[in-house]
C-alpha cells in the first residue's frame, strides 16, 4: 500500500445537501501528484448521501479538473487485471476513480520522463465501503486488479477517449515492482492488455 504524507493532507468543507457541511480530505501519496480523495459520507436509518464530486471544492484544493466522460467497468471474478492504460497527448487523461461495489488494487505508474519518479508506482486498495477515490493526474499509467468478485469501477476523465491515441503499460512488468494480488498465471485479462509492452520498450511520451 501507498504511503500516506499529512503534512500535505488538506481539506475543505462541502454539503450533505441539507446545508450541513463537513470536511472533503485530500492526501498526498509517496508520489504526491497522485491524490488519495476522501469524501465525507452522511448517514441515516435509509443509508447514506454523499457527493463524489463538487468542482468548487476540488478547485478549492487546488485540483482544476474539467471532466469530459465517465467510465464504468463491472468485473464478474476476484483476480481480474484492467492495465496499465494511458493516452497518449493530446488526449492524455486525468481520472478520478472510484468503487462502487467490491474492492479494487488500484495502481499508477509515473510516465513522465523528467519526474524524479519515473518509472515508480503507487498502489492504493479501494472498495465500496471507504467512500475513497485515487485521482490520477495525466502522465501516469493506470491500472487496478479486482478483489472481490462482481467488482464494479467508475472513473471520470477529463478527455474523451481516443483509439488512435490508447496506449499502456503490461501489467506484468517486473521493473515496474508492482505486487500484485493475483499470479501472472492466474490473472484474468484480456489479450490486449496481455499484450502490452514493458516499460523499456516504450517510446517516451511525456515529458
Amino acid at each position: 500500500m501507498s504511503q500516506l504524507f499529512p503534512s500535505d493532507d488538506r481539506s475543505v468543507l462541502c454539503s450533505d445537501g441539507k446545508g450541513v457541511r463537513r470536511r472533503l480530505e485530500v492526501h498526498c501519496l509517496a508520489i504526491p501528484d497522485v491524490k488519495l480523495i476522501r469524501t465525507p459520507r452522511f448517514s441515516d436509518t435509509r443509508g447514506y448521501f454523499c457527493e463524489t464530486f463538487q468542482r468548487a471544492d476540488f478547485a478549492a484544493q487546488g485540483l482544476d479538473c474539467d471532466f469530459l466522460q465517465d467510465n464504468q467497468s463491472s468485473s464478474d471474478r476476484p483476480g481480474t487485471v484492467r492495465g496499465l492504460h494511458f493516452q497518449r497527448p493530446p488526449f492524455a487523461q486525468t481520472k478520478l476513480v472510484r468503487v462502487l461495489r467490491g474492492s479494487i488494487l488500484d495502481v499508477a505508474v509515473d510516465l513522465r520522463r523528467s519526474s524524479s519518479s519515473f518509472g515508480r508506482h503507487v498502489a492504493m486498495e479501494l472498495s465500496s465501503e471507504s467512500n475513497e477515490q485515487l485521482l490520477v493526474p495525466a502522465g501516469f499509467a493506470h491500472g487496478f486488479c479486482t478483489l472481490e468478485p462482481d467488482t464494479v469501477v467508475f472513473y471520470k476523465v477529463d478527455q474523451v477517449y481516443s483509439a488512435a491515441h490508447d496506449s499502456g503499460v503490461n501489467w506484468a512488468d517486473s521493473r515496474l515492482g508492482i505486487e500484485w494480488p493475483v499470479a501472472s498465471a492466474e490473472a484474468n485479462l484480456s489479450e490486449k492488455d496481455r499484450g502490452l509492452p514493458m516499460l523499456v520498450d516504450l517510446a517516451p511520451v511525456f515529458e
